[in-house]
């Protein structure tokens, strides 16, 4: 062969090399479907609770081809904060808003944060979002006035406002190309569907109120005709495989966020799940919620997406024990339990297994959650992984697989990345953690130790504040590791861990996470 055809040929293969080189990386770049149920306990899952009464093959399965993690938590105990937490790495209560939860007119709680749709959309994905926003958008009033936060008041109605004016402030303005769903949970109005910046339909119904039972059928407000809630979960899983359907993966990777109504209040499972669990209609609704995830793993499957997307499966916090049957009474189905724990007593299901408390709640059953994460590219199958994470670290996650430093002075103080933990290389890469009750109780979480400032739940279960006790200790200390039921304060015997764990809960809240873990300057 003569020197010049070697030559070429040199080239040729080099050429050849960085071509696939090239390709290979941008295969490296996963798909990402993020699914947050809304108020699913850490026991419905039969992964982790094996006697749990509700079926829930899907997930099982999830976990069985993945990685299941024990120890994780939200942020906090109710959703709003969970939702800006995930999708920004930093902690809500750095915002305006301090305790509490937004309703279906909030204005937008991001602002000029950067958040893992802006981030992955800069990076070419395509961005979508189907689902529960509860992260407020600006609506305005008939007379032109942007609609402000509510007060003390309960959630607001609808009525005054411009449903025909496009709306801002909400996902196709924080990084999402696309977004199909509702602006808030079902138990507030406004009872219609978004897409994007508009009303799927005008609102020219009205949604009534059952005296005795409006936190389980939500209050009054305008409602579009033909809206169910019966129907909405069904509808998301339609709408996020419409989305996976029409992508072409090779022209770009997908971010796919899918944030359920389910198995929030109103417990309303669709005719399908009728009778497919053994817990009544909140597990026929958790079924379903298995249901809706499988129906989008299979359109993954079936789309040849399945070993090049990381799915991650959570909930916004823990499961609500506090809970009516709405379709069991002759006047219809509009009777509330009236006895707290009549799920658990009817059905002999925990919907967070042992842990201590309800959703809304500083203890465990407040904030820790079921954590399922499958990425046959990385992820080897059948992992248990017991490292402490937060759904704030999602954020830092996403950056290190994009190969990614935050240099964002807001976004991602808060979050820590378990990408190695994935990879296999490091079990533990959070030091501590932070939770937020309703009522804006803190405690931190570090290595065996619970500090929770104050008494009480912060929560639903009572007693739930100070205004309950009389003397005692100012706050309460756990030691999870011999006691995980939360039940013997150790707060006077053990002054200093105390005296630490305050002082380090202090600098978290006046700097951020990553600096009290020395990460940063």
């Amino acid at each position: 062969m003569r020197f010049f055809e070697v030559a070429w040929l040199g080239v040729l293969c080099s050429m050849l090399a960085s071509a696939g080189a090239e390709e290979k990386s941008k295969r490296a770049l996963p798909h990402i479907v993020v699914i947050l149920a809304d108020d699913l306990g850490w026991g419905d899952l039969q992964c982790y609770q094996e006697d749990s009464k509700i079926p829930t093959p899907r997930l099982d399965r999830l976990a069985a081809e993945g990685m299941r993690f024990t120890d994780a938590h939200t942020p906090s105990s109710v959703c709003t904060p969970t939702r800006y937490t995930l999708l920004t790495g930093r902690y809500c209560w750095r915002t305006s808003l301090e305790k509490g939860v937004l309703d279906g007119f909030g204005p937008p709680l991001i602002e000029s944060e950067v958040t893992l749709a802006s981030i992955l959309k800069e990076k070419g994905y395509r961005t979508a979002c189907v689902g529960k926003w509860h992260l407020g958008m600006q609506w305005h009033s008939i007379e032109g006035e942007p609609i402000g936060r509510r007060g003390p008041q309960r959630f607001r109605s609808g009525e005054g406002v411009d449903f025909e004016r496009e709306i801002n402030g909400g996902p196709n303005d924080v990084g999402f190309d696309f977004y199909f769903g509702i602006s808030a949970s079902l138990d507030m109005s406004p009872y219609l569907y978004l897409v994007d910046g508009r009303v799927e339909k005008l609102p020219t119904e009205w949604h009534e109120e059952i005296k005795g039972t409006d936190f389980l059928n939500g209050v009054p407000g305008v409602k579009a005709p033909g809206f169910a809630v019966e129907d909405v979960l069904e509808r998301f899983g339609i709408e996020a495989v419409k989305v996976i359907e029409s992508h072409n993966p090779k022209d770009a990777p997908l971010f796919l966020y899918l944030p359920l109504n389910s198995p929030h209040l109103p417990v309303a499972p669709a005719g399908i799940a009728e009778g497919m669990s053994e817990a009544g209609l909140y597990g026929d609704f958790v079924w379903e919620t298995d249901h809706t995830v499988g129906r989008v793993l299979d359109a993954l499957a079936a789309k040849g997406m399945e070993e090049d997307t990381l799915v991650l499966f959570t909930s916004d916090n823990g499961g609500l024990w506090h809970w009516w049957d709405f379709r069991a009474a002759d006047d219809g189905g509009k009777v509330p339990f009236t006895k707290r724990g009549q799920y658990v007593k009817d059905f002999g299901h925990q919907s967070n297994a042992d842990w201590r408390g309800t959703k809304a709640d500083i203890y465990e059953g407040g904030h820790r959650v079921p954590f399922l994460v499958r990425w046959p590219a990385v992820v080897e199958p059948g992992q248990v992984s017991d490292s402490l994470v937060e759904l704030t670290d999602v954020y830092a996650t996403v950056l290190d697989i994009l190969g990614l430093d935050n240099t964002d002075p807001i976004s991602g103080q808060d979050s820590f990345s378990f990408l190695p933990t994935l990879e296999g290389k490091k079990t533990a890469t959070r030091p501590f953690s932070v939770h937020h009750s309703l009522r804006g109780m803190f405690a931190l979480r570090e290595e065996g130790w619970k500090l929770i400032e104050g008494r009480g739940s912060g929560g639903f279960t009572r007693p739930r504040g100070a205004e309950s006790f009389e003397g005692g200790p100012e706050g309460q200390l756990y030691d999870l590791s011999t006691d995980f039921q939360e039940t013997t304060n150790l707060w006077e015997r053990e002054r200093d861990q105390v005296k630490e764990m305050r002082n380090r809960l202090e600098q978290i809240r006046e700097t951020s996470a990553r600096r009290v873990a020395g990460l940063e300057d």
